[in-house]
């Protein structure tokens, strides 16, 4: 393996803060905890009410830089990877102070001195933009942050399985003391999938379909490749991402691969393709201290638990409802999701979950609890309409779009082959289980997301396009 400079980042523990209630005040937040509240308030004659957790909350820099010039484009990734360590942090120090956070403690230690510190990093993001351009407007005002209530945090763990049989002791297991259950999954956060309505509705082909697909066998991670970088959002940044991705594909991904490295390096793919393919790991929240306990991306933040390896783990690329598709370019990044969606909004979350034998039950907000028998799913569709020039944004996203509803791709857009990440996992009925994610998104199943690198050589990407064109089954 090649020597590396690596970018030390910060080591934080994601934690839930409970015993507080969000008060918006102007453009920031103020807490109030039980202690400040009347005792009258309280019910009497039985326990009071579980409080609610809460989180940092502020502006996502990275989506709202659509436009920065190339040159600049390594400076501003690193100060968006340094805004994200500063969040980690302080929501890392609002955690640990829990119910003892009254109102002026969070303003002035919590949100006051993020606020500060976020303002520093605009402002140098502002500068290096403006060396070689003009420099953007308005980057102030997305210094400030608040916190957030999650909803229904205040609820236990999940219990009831989807009226399988339950484990041996009648309850889910346990998280280890201390552990991810402190800032997730809650109860709110699972579905019995049995109870969830068919909602997939999927484009009705036209005379001109591309109605093939091709599929890369690349595995299941099996030579264990993991690491919590993320070399699409944060190019050479160690950790970048908070939270530990599988990969599979590309043997060579990590925070400072480069398109050249990626051309150079071996893949787990059985037809030579070297693509990079990686998403959140999935744990089971069943006391096993994993090697990464003690990590930044493991335990460190807050995601603890043993990492599941995926029963099946498939790459499929289809065609377009209504026209035939293009070739990807070579370097192709697209990243489907959200690993923000809580605080972000769910404007940009696309990740699905569902169980086998329920598949046209898609769900994006609730993790599903599967009957026995039944595996639980995570499905990524990529995005399958590009812009035609770009491999890249300064957002990760402008350069290529999802199709309507008719499955058409905008103005000035072209279909390309749409890449349909699936990943399945073997969960006894009861168990927790959370996906891996930043510590302040607090495990949240909206906040899933997958990411691809295109490293197919020109040879096999025309071999892909040319089956989905002509309908066929390859792969």
């Amino acid at each position: 393996m090649r020597n590396k400079k690596r970018h030390k980042r910060s080591r934080v523990i994601g934690l839930t803060v409970v015993g507080v209630t969000a008060l918006a005040v102007g453009g920031g937040a103020l807490l109030m905890t039980d202690n400040d509240a009347s005792a009258a308030r309280q019910p009497t004659g039985r326990q009071a009410p579980a409080r609610a957790a809460m989180t940092v909350k502020c502006p996502d820099a990275a989506t709202r830089l659509a436009s920065v010039p190339q040159q600049a484009r390594p400076t501003v990734d690193k100060e968006l990877a340094t805004m994200d360590s500063q969040v980690a942090d302080a929501y890392k120090q609002l955690a640990a102070r829990g119910p003892g956070a009254d109102r002026d403690w969070v303003r002035t230690r919590v949100l006051e001195p993020l606020t500060a510190q976020r303002r520093g990093a605009l402002n140098r993001i502002g500068n290096e933009i403006g060396r070689v351009a003009s420099r953007p407007s308005g980057l102030d005002t997305m210094a400030s942050c608040t916190v957030q209530e999650a909803p229904g945090s205040a609820a236990a763990p999940a219990a009831a399985s989807a009226g399988a049989t339950p484990p041996r002791n009648g309850r889910p297991a346990a998280p280890a003391a201390g552990g991810q259950a402190q800032s997730g999954p809650v109860r709110a956060d699972f579905v019995d999938i049995r109870k969830v309505k068919p909602n997939v509705k999927n484009p009705r082909n036209r005379g001109n379909a591309s109605r093939g697909t091709f599929s890369s066998r690349c595995g299941r991670n099996e030579n264990k490749h993991f690491n919590s970088d993320n070399v699409i959002v944060a190019p050479g940044v160690s950790n970048g991402a908070h939270h530990m991705h599988d990969y599979v594909g590309n043997r060579d991904t990590d925070a400072f691969s480069t398109n050249d490295s990626l051309a150079a390096a071996g893949t787990t793919c059985t037809n030579g393709d070297r693509s990079t393919h990686y998403w959140p790991v999935l744990r089971l929240q069943d006391g096993t201290k994993e090697v990464d306990a003690d990590a930044p991306g493991g335990g460190t933040e807050g995601n603890i638990g043993r990492i599941l390896r995926p029963t099946t783990a498939s790459i499929t690329f289809r065609g377009s409802a209504v026209s035939k598709v293009v070739a990807m370019p070579k370097f192709l990044r697209i990243i489907t999701g959200d690993a923000k969606a809580f605080t972000n909004g769910t404007a940009n979350a696309n990740a699905s979950w569902s169980c086998t034998g329920f598949e046209n039950r898609q769900l994006k907000d609730k993790y599903p609890l599967c009957p026995k028998g039944s595996k639980v799913v995570r499905t990524f569709k990529f995005q399958s309409c590009w812009d035609g020039k770009n491999a890249d944004s300064a957002n990760h996203r402008t350069h290529v779009a999802f199709a309507d509803a008719k499955g058409a791709c905008g103005k000035g857009f072209k279909a390309i082959p749409q890449l349909i990440q699936r990943i399945t996992y073997k969960v006894a009925p009861g168990s927790l289980f959370a996906v891996d994610s930043f510590p302040e998104q607090l495990h949240k199943p909206v906040t899933d997301h997958g990411d691809f690198i295109n490293v197919m050589s020109g040879s096999l990407m025309k071999k892909a396009v040319k089956c989905i064109n002509t309908g066929r089954k390859c792969g």
